[in-house]
């Protein structure tokens, strides 16, 4: 059969279930290829695939047999300003295909350092269920293993990891060895829990080769909980602030106060604050929140100005 391929969302980041389907397809026998409507000419099936809501759908006539449209990407509408996850829509790989060795090739012209990167989940789920995120909806409020390094590494200098929370996993340790045991460079690309941090946890973490660690906080309300978090963290692992980037999530429940107040926490704990707006293209030009974002994540900046209303 000819099968076709279509990454919606563009090629900036390796599509994991378009490289699954590759593989799948091309130990059947199957040709496969990215879809181009000028020159691929007639498809059995063609795969489309999108990450992304706010990504536009493609535009262009498909001449196939059968079109099939996955990922989470169409399955979120913007309800009342939030995301709704519509779990009827959502169309989940079969096993065969979804515990398959993906074909990192399909990328190798188009994303160079996918030669040298392995991409994969070893956990899913995630036991927070926060509004603003549609993964618990997507895939349950408990986070669960679901993979071995292996069965999307070998040997790769790179893993990046796209788990939404591997610290809440009570199969986090044997897991943790595991990215140890690799000696490769490890990103968990989605940041790590800092109310699910242990000592534990810390030290394993330690051991593995990061350039840069990401956490979250999100919720203003949390700050009896992940101060002292972070402040074991940095204590254990004695890592410069280059190396430790939190996500700070506003223009959703805090106000600026609050936003500012743990952007200065961060700061004196010896983290990097990022700051992460919700629904940014719903504000105007010009606002408060913009200005904060661009005055924390310019971080020349936000280093040579030490308070904001110095920056403003």
């Amino acid at each position: 059969m000819k099968i076709g391929l279509i990454d919606v969302d563009g090629h900036n980041f390796p599509n994991l279930p378009l490289m699954k389907i590759s593989a799948y397809h091309k130990a059947k026998g199957d040709s496969v290829e990215w879809y181009e409507p000028l020159w691929s000419g007639h498809m059995d099936i063609v795969y489309m695939s999108k990450v992304f809501s706010n990504t536009l759908d493609y535009q262009y006539y498909i001449d196939a047999d059968k079109v099939i449209k996955g990922g989470s990407g169409y399955c979120i509408s913007l309800v009342d300003g939030k995301e709704v996850f519509d779990k009827l829509k959502d169309i989940e790989l079969p096993c065969e295909i979804e515990n398959i060795y993906p074909d990192y090739s399909i990328y190798y012209d188009l994303i160079p350092e996918v030669k040298d990167t392995a991409y994969g989940f070893l956990t899913r789920g995630c036991p927070r269920g926060c509004d603003f995120c549609h993964v618990a909806d997507k895939e349950g409020i408990c986070s669960v293993k679901v993979a071995d390094l292996n069965m999307f590494w070998r040997g790769q200098k790179n893993i990046v990891l796209l788990d939404p929370n591997i610290t809440a996993c009570r199969w986090w340790r044997p897991l943790f060895q595991q990215l140890i045991d690799s000696k490769a460079w490890i990103d968990f690309s989605q940041g790590l829990d800092i109310r699910m941090m242990t000592e534990e946890k810390a030290v394993m973490l330690k051991q593995m080769k990061i350039k840069q660690v990401h956490f979250a906080w999100d919720r203003y309300k949390d700050k009896d909980i992940v101060i002292p978090k972070f402040e074991m963290f940095k204590k254990i692992t004695q890592w410069d602030k280059r190396k430790l980037s939190v996500y700070v999530l506003t223009n959703f429940d805090t106000t600026h106060e609050q936003d500012l107040e743990r952007i200065y926490t961060l700061r004196d704990l010896g983290y990097w604050p990022y700051v992460m707006i919700y629904n940014k293209e719903q504000l105007p030009k010009g606002h408060i929140t913009k200005r904060l974002q661009r005055w924390v994540n310019m971080r020349a900046v936000f280093e040579t100005v030490k308070n904001f209303e110095d920056y403003l």
